[in-house]
């Protein structure tokens, strides 16, 4: 009960906590958005080309060929040697595969041109080398 001698206080809304909440939240967005890049292969610096495109297809085997000529399959270390056997594997039947080839710009072209080859020996298999767009 409210004695009649009492001034009447407005309310107020303090807003400073709110707007604490509100730059939380986004920073957590923000942040969570930058571990969302999906990388299919390991880090190489890929070559530049001018007519690169984004290729959409459902099913993708990732060859890596780093500067040190490691080659990686799905990230996986592997023998050149074994590379046919384990893309037929990873292939079966499916005939939409995409076999991407990320090749570090420094690696002999001799290496790249190998393993392409070895991936070839695979029936059905679609190649690509992955570019970066200038």
């Amino acid at each position: 009960m409210r004695l009649p001698d009492e001034p009447e206080l407005p309310l107020q809304i303090n807003v400073v906590p709110l707007i604490d909440v509100i730059f939380a939240i986004l920073t957590f967005f923000i942040m969570s958005t930058l571990f969302l890049t999906r990388s299919e292969g390991l880090p190489v610096n890929l070559p530049k080309a001018t007519t690169a495109k984004q290729q959409q297809v459902p099913t993708k085997i990732t060859i890596t060929v780093d500067e040190k000529d490691q080659v990686s399959l799905n990230r996986k270390p592997i023998a050149v040697d074994d590379l046919t056997a384990q893309v037929r594997t990873l292939v079966g039947s499916n005939p939409e595969v995409l076999v991407i080839i990320n090749a570090d710009e420094k690696v002999d072209y001799g290496r790249v041109v190998a393993v392409m080859d070895r991936v070839r020996q695979v029936k059905g298999t679609k190649l690509a080398i992955a570019t970066q767009r200038q």
